[in-house]
């Protein structure tokens, strides 16, 4: 079962929610905003269903509402900056504030954030600096129980730890790349369990190291063991090796490299997630000559010309014509914020549950 209900209505529950936390009015909204938009953006697992992990991160102190990224060491195009174990969505678009700002100076700038809470769908990133006029590419590791296998492993050593680029493309939509590098991300899975439903095969490894469709192995595994320990099952990489050397590329250099910290330990059960990023941020104006096929008009009009060449490509199913990263979720907005967003029955309790713990109406 779901229901469902309109982006503006969705975001002021959030918000009410997340501001009896202790966030402010301001930043209430502007994570609850983000977390819907990843919902129109048909990113569920990235959506509003994070709400009530949120509230139990602040309870237990791992999330710090009203916290302001803080700068480390500053070399003028380099950015050394402290996330502050605030709210993901804050701290992360102060910090591609700051990358723009030095980019336009610098022509780029490289920026290490380490230490933030959740930051959420990177593509919100990527498409805010992609409206700047500036090109991105991101690398992200997570702070929290593993989830995901390494290529021929048996069970999790790392997080789903994404990557993205942003491309302006002029007067047209961005091109925004935005993936986990395992073959599915975890709130997918959270969404699969809360409806009940099983999941494709070739996904998922039980805690003996065998293939399942049962989502429940990552989100609230059925098994224990002698200790009466939660035994835990393991997504798998996308694209095999490919895939899982790509994750310990983000685990290295946005954990390592940032100051973050990467995940080398057993789970601890705390609720906080934690990311850090490596972003780097480009001026195309910085780049060569105008006249020359660098600088922003020749970047401009070889991007464009090869978009349009991959777009005329015959379609090989007529009814799935060639797409360019981020045309899937513009569409899924325009349908979400006409027709509204749906929430399964599971993500709805675990929200009313949150709201009730804080002393807010909720229906």
């Amino acid at each position: 079962m779901s229901r469902i209900i309109h982006a503006k209505e969705l975001t002021a529950l959030v918000a009410s929610i997340l501001q009896a936390s202790g966030s402010s009015g301001t930043e209430a909204t502007a994570v609850a905003e983000n977390l819907v938009l990843a919902n129109l953006s048909g990113h569920d697992s990235h959506g509003v269903g994070m709400a009530p992990r949120y509230v139990d991160a602040v309870a237990e102190g791992g999330l710090i509402p009203n916290a302001n990224v803080k700068i480390r060491k500053d070399t003028g195009s380099m950015l050394g900056l402290d996330g502050a174990h605030g709210y993901g969505q804050v701290v992360g678009m102060q910090a591609m504030d700051l990358a723009i700002a030095r980019a336009r100076d610098h022509g780029s700038c490289i920026v290490a954030l380490a230490g933030a809470h959740h930051l959420g769908r990177i593509g919100h990133f990527a498409e805010h600096v992609a409206a700047s006029g500036c090109v991105s590419i991101h690398f992200v590791n997570v702070l929290t129980r593993a989830t995901v296998a390494p290529w021929s492993g048996s069970d999790a050593r790392f997080g789903t730890n994404p990557m993205c680029v942003g491309v302006p493309l002029g007067n047209r939509p961005p091109f925004i790349l935005d993936f986990a590098t395992s073959r599915v991300a975890q709130g997918k899975m959270r969404v699969a369990h809360n409806k009940g439903d099983r999941v494709a095969e070739g996904l998922l490894i039980d805690h003996h190291g065998q293939a399942t469709t049962d989502p429940s192995v990552v989100v609230a595994p059925k098994h224990v063991d002698q200790n009466n320990q939660a035994q835990w099952g393991a997504i798998l990489p996308f694209g095999e090796h490919k895939g899982s050397g790509l994750a310990m590329a983000c685990e290295l250099l946005a954990g390592a490299l940032t100051g973050g910290g990467t995940w080398h330990r057993a789970p601890d059960g705390r609720r906080a997630v934690h990311n850090s990023m490596l972003s780097i941020v480009i001026d195309p104006n910085a780049v060569g000559e105008a006249d020359t096929v660098g600088g922003a008009e020749g970047y401009e009009s070889q991007a464009l010309a090869f978009i349009d060449w991959c777009k005329a490509s015959p379609a090989a199913n007529a009814h799935e014509p060639v797409q360019t990263a981020g045309e899937p979720e513009r569409a899924k907005r325009e349908i979400r914020t006409r027709d509204g967003i749906e929430i399964d029955d599971g993500t709805w309790a675990e929200l009313a549950a949150a709201a009730r713990r804080l002393g807010v109406a909720f229906q």
